[in-house]
């Protein structure tokens, strides 16, 4: 994918950072995607500084988008499906609570990104402090997950196999242990 995605930013030529964008942009839309895919392309094809700074920005920009749209939908259909308790307590929180709760949920890394926004449009909570919550949270997640993509790009074929075993083994062990 990250291939595919690397041609596209290529043939794109002096519009590669708004194709980026747009990118991240449907992948936040979608909400069930991960945009590690376009982080690692990001950082490849404009650089590790230049690439994280245009991730934050498309992730941000589609995460604000996405609340729009989810919150114009969820005018027609009022009934949340999420369970997570901090998700819950967002449903009822504005402001600084509300603020906060966002920061915090975006800094988690396995917290998907798509079900912040989702339950963030069910909430009270303003656009303007989603935008601002959401953009800060993602900043440490997204320096985070970049380090870790451009760190297992410079590893060798071997070592990304080793890297695979291991994340697997401690996926399932994980999957086991709350089994």
């Amino acid at each position: 994918m990250e291939e595919k995605l690397l041609q596209l930013l290529e043939q794109s030529g002096l519009f590669a950072i708004l194709v980026s964008l747009m990118i991240n942009t449907l992948v936040s839309i979608i909400g069930v995607l991960p945009s590690v895919f376009v982080t690692a392309t990001n950082l490849v094809f404009f650089g590790v500084f230049n690439g994280l700074l245009i991730s934050i920005i498309g992730e941000s920009l589609g995460a604000v988008i996405s609340f729009i749209l989810y919150r114009k939908g969820i005018n027609k259909w009022k009934r949340p499906f999420v369970l997570h308790p901090k998700l819950l307590k967002l449903k009822e929180l504005e402001g600084s609570d509300a603020f906060w709760i966002i920061v915090s949920l975006r800094i988690l890394p396995f917290m998907s990104s798509g079900l912040v926004t989702f339950t963030s449009a069910f909430s009270k909570v303003s656009l303007g402090t989603f935008a601002l919550a959401s953009t800060i949270g993602k900043i440490p997640a997204l320096i985070f997950e970049a380090g870790a993509v451009y760190g297992f790009m410079q590893v060798n074929l071997i070592g990304k196999i080793v890297i695979s075993i291991l994340l697997m083994s401690i996926i399932i062990l994980i999957w086991k242990v709350k089994k």
